[in-house]
């Protein structure tokens, strides 16, 4: 995450949880997000030099006005006006780890040979929340390489129980033993 990205991301939470719609500009963010990477054109568009800052916000205002809260419209033509909507998805990743510290969730990826059941979702989600005492926002994510087990990755640590694993601790315990 650059330091920009942080910088205007957390301002921006700072001010959406001041006016109580955390939560709703949350979700803005996260649509806008996924729109801007299916259309790159669009943020390509905003950082032309070719089109005047004037230029860029008022096609801002004619794509959002009305559709997006005003304060994320305006956060948008800041950082058009400054020269950094490439990191959008920068701020957004800041404003969201923001949002989670504040209300208690914690990302939670969980690494598998095969995708997990719903059962087993509920009852790791359950586990990890009794463990850590937060909500827990599980994605699961398949990896055939690790033949069996789980791998989870939260809060910068990373617990691995998968077979692949387990066998290169054997491979590592096997080739530094002496006999």
């Amino acid at each position: 995450m650059t330091q920009t990205g942080s910088i205007y991301g957390e301002s921006l939470y700072a001010l959406a949880a001041d006016e109580g719609l955390s939560k709703s500009i949350l979700d803005e963010l996260a649509v806008l997000q996924q729109s801007f990477q299916e259309e790159p054109t669009f943020l390509r568009l905003m950082s032309a030099p070719t089109l005047s800052k004037q230029e860029r916000c008022q096609i801002l205002d004619e794509s959002f006005r009305g559709k997006i809260q005003p304060y994320l419209l305006n956060f948008l033509k800041i950082l058009t006006e400054k020269g950094y909507m490439r990191d959008f998805s920068d701020c957004c990743a800041a404003y969201r780890s923001c949002y989670n510290r504040d209300n208690g969730i914690l990302p939670v990826s969980a690494v598998t040979a095969v995708s997990l059941t719903e059962a087993q979702t509920a009852r790791l989600r359950e586990k990890l929340a009794g463990i850590t005492g937060k909500t827990i926002e599980l994605t699961n994510r398949v990896d055939p390489d690790c033949l069996g087990g789980v791998r989870l990755d939260y809060d910068g640590k990373r617990l691995d129980d998968t077979v692949s694993h387990r066998l290169d601790a054997v491979r590592s315990l096997l080739k530094n033993t002496v006999l």
